[in-house]
């Protein structure tokens, strides 16, 4: 018998809601592409900024490829347009730190074989019937090439923020926000919940399918840990004191001298950072932003807490006690509106904490989707019943112990690209990324 629960998501677009929602999600990653690429000279574009990203124009041209693969030649059938140039731009034949010095399109080729592409996708959009095989069912490939391109732009601006050099990038600061006075953690009852989903259209293979889980009744932070909140645990010792971390993040931390979180420094008794090329004393009311696993993990446990699991952030991000049902959305199943979450580099930081109450989960927690990601305690591994597709290269080969799981997007995250059920996984030392967190206990913890 079919579980009621499992099939509680599911979501019927016809093919002209998701032509036009293909349209509106190439176009608005292709402009958000051509701004993180047009806002700096070509010396910045060909660049290699940090060894862990491309140089930005390998971005560029990476994007117009994909794109070509998928929509041109595996759906329309389409003959390669630069078949010579596909191992250039193939993300596992190439690590980060060699790209430079491999014979780049420039930047103008780039941005002419990315447009020309394109022209010829929104050709073959209009007469590609969304049925038949599972690329194209449901508009999928183009909402996979959407979501491609947005993971892109999050990946530029993150090059952007590791950029030297004057301010390239500008945007409207959050709406300012009352002091959160609500209550600091909310009781998460348990049970089981639906997670997952099978039945979403664009959802990539790593979120199928959907299933039961059981989780035990637990306390989740109400909002995101805020810089305040770090400071503390900063000024407590938390960084030089080894009983808060795991034995290898203590040792990450003294090998490489970490004692803040990424583009902090002191500046007598305040707390400086570097965002986007602009120096500002760290707000003490926005979520805490660019630490690693290890850094989340040891707060977590200063504070006589611990990281969610990925299950329990999900149970917390989706289900609804009063239905029992899970929702695409801490605030049900509408996509998301400026009033539910800071998303799409509208805004070029997080919001501060307690933000978005349009945006809350039924039990009244914040800030779940957007502003930042957060780690969880959970490794990347697949659900059960997962299929890899359409290539093991996206998520398989990532599964295990060494990649951590984030959840719930961050100000970066185009909305195509950020669902109740997408997944996040990076390593534990990652700190580049727009990387934050919220801890949880157990409900019978004191």
């Amino acid at each position: 018998m079919t579980d009621p629960a499992i099939d509680a998501d599911a979501l019927h677009f016809d093919a002209e809601t998701l032509r036009e929602r293909a349209l509106t999600t190439l176009t608005t990653a292709r402009a958000r592409t051509t701004l993180l690429t047009s806002c700096v000279e070509e010396p910045d574009l060909t660049a290699q900024h940090s060894p862990l990203m491309s140089p930005l124009v390998w971005d560029l041209a990476h994007i117009g490829n994909q794109e070509e693969m998928w929509l041109l030649r595996a759906v329309a059938g389409r003959e390669a347009m630069r078949p010579e140039i596909d191992g250039l731009y193939d993300a596992f034949e190439h690590p980060r730190s060699e790209r430079p010095s491999l014979p780049l399109l420039p930047p103008a080729e780039a941005r002419h074989y990315a447009s020309e592409v394109r022209g010829r996708v929104l050709d073959i959009l209009e007469s590609t019937a969304f049925h038949g095989t599972r690329l194209t069912e449901a508009g999928f490939a183009f909402g996979m090439i959407a979501q491609h391109e947005q993971q892109h732009d999050e990946t530029m601006l993150i090059t952007h923020q590791l950029r030297k050099g004057p301010q390239a990038l500008t945007a409207p600061d959050p709406d300012p926000v009352p002091l959160f006075t609500g209550p600091p953690e909310v009781l998460v009852p348990g049970g089981p919940f639906t997670m997952g989903t099978s039945t979403e259209p664009w959802a990539l293979d790593n979120e199928r399918p959907a299933h039961r889980r059981e989780v035990p009744a637990f306390y989740m932070d109400t909002t995101p840990v805020t810089n305040a909140a770090f400071q503390a645990f900063i000024a407590d010792g938390g960084y030089d004191t080894e009983r808060w971390w795991t034995p290898e993040g203590w040792a990450h931390i003294r090998q490489h001298s970490i004692h803040a979180p990424l583009y902090w420094h002191r500046d007598g008794k305040q707390w400086l950072r570097r965002r986007f090329g602009v120096t500002e004393v760290v707000p003490p009311d926005e979520p805490v932003l660019h630490v690693c696993w290890y850094e989340a993990d040891a707060y977590a446990r200063w504070a006589g807490r611990r990281l969610p699991t990925e299950a329990e952030w999900e149970k917390a991000a989706r289900h609804d006690p009063a239905t029992g049902r899970s929702t695409r959305y801490p605030w049900g199943d509408a996509d998301p509106a400026p009033e539910h979450a800071n998303l799409g580099q509208r805004h070029l930081r997080p919001a501060p904490a307690g933000s978005f109450p349009k945006g809350e989960s039924p039990l009244g927690i914040r800030q779940l989707i957007g502003d930042v990601w957060e780690w969880t305690a959970s490794d990347f591994l697949p659900y059960p019943g997962f299929q890899a597709f359409p290539y093991k290269e996206y998520s398989e080969v990532f599964f295990g112990p060494e990649y951590k799981v984030l959840r719930g997007g961050a100000f970066a995250v185009d909305p195509v690209a950020c669902r109740g059920t997408f997944r996040n996984w990076d390593y534990p030392i990652r700190r580049q990324i727009f990387s934050g967190f919220r801890t949880a206990r157990f409900a019978g913890d004191v």
